[in-house]
């Protein structure tokens, strides 16, 4: 009886219990499981609110009221998307339509016979648009741009980079392996069959190569022109091939013949007896005796100096049995421009290559072959690029004494430079020269006359070829700049003579030269201390 009174007694109390745990269970349900704002939490339906149902449908419909503004938001920017995506789709196509490309080329690779030949195609424009056939109009003396010239051993280079160095071996990669690849490409262009001579053919070598320049238009390519020697004495080979950007193209392959392309070298002249003997010397060596297909044509203003200087060409004609010389005598003021001129329209004779040329300047018989080579008449000018000695005085002031001429001819930084901003010294056919207008003979005195020849040579169609030569020398001297020059004329004479004295470093040595000696007598008086 006293158990089952308690247990009755406790059945409400463990019901009651039972209800609480449910509600319990409940409440942590629907805390876990209630949808969520975007930015605060849903409440629960509360004790005054609606029922429970009626708060759910509440959530729900708010909920998807939510989705749908979402959903609408992502159709605008969609739709933003699409409109931004075809204006720069337009863009591009007004683009393409503005700029064609010239070519039209399609890399294709279901057809490589088209896109091979869209890309041979496209080569052969670049051979077009750079000045390999044909020279171009140029609007200034800086727009030419400049070859380089190159033998087995040596580069001689006018933009000379870090080294500093005017010529020197190509110890870039790049570049040693460019012109070794552009070498053999010619020898093995050279042996290689024509299929129509029947005689057996000469086998070429890299030792055959006489000497190349090269230049790269930036746009374009790299223009390459080689000479070989050729099956007889004063014959030779050209090679001219072009990098497009790409594989090098064969563009020339042609027989050169100068065996009989004579060079009538022209000097205005005023006085300078001294310096004519020596040029003589010269002239006599490598035009007379190592060339011999040379002619000579003085032009002498006044006549102080002129039986002196008639008599040294009377000597060299008997020494050394030369008879083509000319001698022309003008009884006016020294007109460099004027003498050249006079020079150059007084030969009568067939078409000839002038080498205007003044009595300080040295020459090899090797330079007089470049200079046939780099002219042809109506296609081609040559402006080399000549290497100006520094004063011996200053170089070798050091020596017990200063060497030989022709042991100072050394083209390195501590002996000179190149002259890349004279263009007095330059190979032209006749015809090209009579042709242009000849000198513009309003301009007297020093300087000027060569500058306005060269732009008339650049504003045509013929080819301009600028680029260093090793032997083409000018000879120290003091130069005097005369008051009675214009302006412009004595500024240009001026640089001159600040660049021919010695190199920037050599320079310094003298300015601090009295530092210097007071460092060396302080290292002195400290040895004999210690």
């Amino acid at each position: 009886m006293m158990l089952r009174r308690g247990f009755i007694l406790f059945l409400p109390r463990l019901v009651g219990l039972l209800v609480v745990a449910c509600c319990s269970v409940s409440i942590v349900y629907m805390l876990a499981c209630t949808p969520k704002g975007d930015n605060q939490q849903l409440a629960l339906p509360r004790v005054h609110s609606p029922t429970v149902k009626e708060g759910y449908e509440a959530i729900l419909q708010e909920r998807e009221e939510q989705h749908r503004n979402y959903i609408i938001s992502l159709k605008k920017q969609i739709a933003q998307l699409k409109a931004e995506l075809q204006g720069r789709t337009e863009q591009l196509k007004s683009m393409q339509n503005q700029y064609p490309d010239p070519l039209d080329i399609q890399l294709n690779h279901s057809k490589p016979e088209k896109a091979q030949a869209n890309l041979l195609a496209f080569l052969r424009s670049q051979v077009d648009k750079a000045e390999v056939h044909s020279g171009v109009k140029l609007s200034t003396e800086y727009a030419a741009v400049p070859f380089e010239s190159f033998t087995l051993q040596k580069v001689y280079q006018l933009e000379t980079g870090l080294t500093r160095h005017p010529e020197e071996k190509p110890v870039r990669k790049d570049k040693r392996d460019e012109l070794i690849e552009v070498i053999e490409l010619a020898v093995g262009s050279l042996n290689k069959p024509d299929g129509v001579s029947k005689a057996k053919p000469r086998l070429y070598t890299a030792s055959d190569f006489v000497e190349g320049i090269y230049r790269t238009e930036k746009n374009k390519g790299t223009l390459y022109e080689l000479t070989f020697k050729g099956d007889a004495k004063h014959q030779f080979k050209k090679i001219v091939l072009f990098r497009p950007f790409g594989p090098v193209m064969k563009v020339k392959n042609e027989n050169v013949n100068m065996a009989d392309t004579l060079i009538n070298v022209i000097v205005p002249l005023a006085k300078r007896a001294s310096k004519f003997r020596q040029f003589m010397q010269n002239f006599r060596e490598m035009g007379i005796q190592q060339d011999g297909r040379i002619h000579l044509t003085v032009v002498y203003f006044g006549k102080e100096q002129m039986n002196e200087v008639k008599s040294i060409l009377e000597n060299t004609s008997k020494s050394a049995n030369f008879k083509n010389f000319t001698f022309i005598q003008l009884n006016e003021e020294f007109s460099r421009g004027k003498g050249l001129d006079v020079g150059a329209r007084f030969w009568k004779g067939n078409n000839v290559v002038l080498f205007f040329c003044d009595v300080d300047i040295y020459f090899t018989a090797e330079f007089l072959n470049s200079c046939r080579l780099n002219t042809q008449p109506g296609k081609k000018v040559f402006y080399p690029v000549l290497f100006s000695q520094y004063n011996p005085s200053i170089i070798y002031g050091h020596h017990d004494s200063i060497p030989s001429l022709e042991q100072q001819l050394i083209i390195k930084k501590e002996t000179g430079f190149w002259r890349d901003f004279g263009f007095g010294m330059t190979c032209q056919y006749r015809s090209d020269f009579i042709n242009i207008g000849g000198f513009d003979l309003d301009i007297k005195g020093w300087g000027g006359e060569d500058v306005h020849l060269y732009r008339k040579y650049l504003h045509s169609n013929l080819m301009v070829i600028r680029t260093p030569v090793r032997g083409l020398f000018h000879l120290w001297h003091e130069k005097q700049c005369l008051d009675e020059l214009t302006p412009e004329q004595y500024k240009m004479c001026m640089q001159s003579k600040a660049m021919n004295e010695a190199s920037h470093g050599q320079l310094g040595m003298l300015v601090f030269k009295q530092e210097i000696e007071t460092h060396l007598q302080k290292q002195k008086l400290s040895s004999k201390k210690t």
